[in-house]
């Protein structure tokens, strides 16, 4: 392959994308460019390269011999640039750190942070569900969010880093004349039956839905059909009281008007909460953030693993990576 000169790392990133999905079209969405666009930068660095690097067919992209070669060059090559970047960043601008509520996990972090970094502006935006804030940390308009870091694409976590904050026991909220509404604690199998919401229709929460899913599958239990998503204690009463459905929470979630909020047990299910941030982000809140974190969990033994407790395999390989 001919030496490459003064090569646009845009060209570079067009290439890694491509050569990590094998497909075009979910390349170009990826990197938030058209397909028409993506192309063009695929076609323009072959061309400075002197050399093809994808077999294109009607049914599959492949890596030729030559893009077989490039790609570890190009990874180690934008991770400098990333490196680069990240040093030279303004690192007195505000980081924005998005949470789906008040108090809870994420706010005690985020106020533990501020404390340990009074100097740095922590901006708080409160908005729910990891798949939509993802994006948003990717696309640059949003630097830090909280969530189930296995539910994204592999693709977006290609983008991102992440730190295990917490073992979350997840729970349900009913409505408080429901019939279970009673009990203490709910064991899962007393659920059969009911029709649970979990988030389905929203395109932010796909973590969560997924979750829910996987939590659900084999036990009797439906997802709740998509439901407006309500913003405020009134609006979330109004709906529930006219949807019925109980919600899929955890057992630190918010009290709502005319609900009980009911531990679930037997098992006891967990959701894994991570930090996410931006790979390559560096300043000096998002490491008072992993401090905070690393504190709170050792002291309240946030990441101590209920013995029988239920979590998806898939979210156990990645907690054993970060771990």
């Amino acid at each position: 392959m001919p030496q490459a000169q003064d090569l646009e790392p845009r060209l570079l990133r067009a290439f890694v994308a491509v050569a990590t999905e094998l497909h075009f079209t979910r390349a170009a969405a990826r990197l938030f460019i058209a397909q028409q666009a993506l192309s063009r930068d695929i076609r323009r660095l072959e061309r400075e390269l002197g050399a093809e690097l994808f077999v294109r067919t009607t049914r599959q992209v492949m890596l030729t011999a030559d893009g077989e070669r490039l790609l570890p060059y190009a990874r180690r090559v934008l991770d400098a640039q990333d490196e680069l970047a990240a040093v030279f960043a303004d690192a007195s601008r505000p980081l924005l750190v998005d949470l789906n509520s008040e108090g809870m996990t994420t706010g005690r972090v985020l106020e533990r942070a501020r404390a340990l970094a009074p100097g740095s502006e922590l901006m708080a935006r409160f908005e729910s569900g990891l798949t939509g804030a993802a994006a948003e940390i990717v696309a640059g308009r949003l630097d830090v969010s909280f969530g189930r870091y296995a539910g994204l694409e592999s693709s977006m976590r290609s983008h991102l880093e992440h730190q295990l904050v917490r073992f979350e026991p997840m729970a349900v909220l009913l409505p408080a004349d429901h019939p279970l509404a009673g009990c203490e604690r709910l064991e899962l199998d007393a659920l059969a039956g009911e029709r649970i919401y979990a988030g389905a229709g929203n395109p932010r929460t796909l973590e969560w839905t997924d979750l829910a899913r996987r939590l659900f599958e084999g036990r009797g239990i439906e997802i709740a059909p998509p439901a407006p998503v309500a913003l405020g204690k009134e609006e979330f009463r109004r709906i529930m009281a006219k949807t019925r459905s109980p919600v899929l929470a955890v057992t630190e979630f918010p009290p709502m008007p005319d609900t009980v909020l009911r531990p679930l047990v037997a098992p006891v299910p967990l959701s894994p909460l991570s930090l996410v941030w931006r790979r390559g982000l560096r300043h000096p809140g998002l490491d008072a953030l992993r401090l905070a974190a690393t504190q709170l969990a050792a002291e309240e033994g946030w990441l101590k693993m209920i013995p029988g407790a239920w979590l998806p395999d898939t979210d156990r390989s990645l907690i054993t990576d970060n771990r």
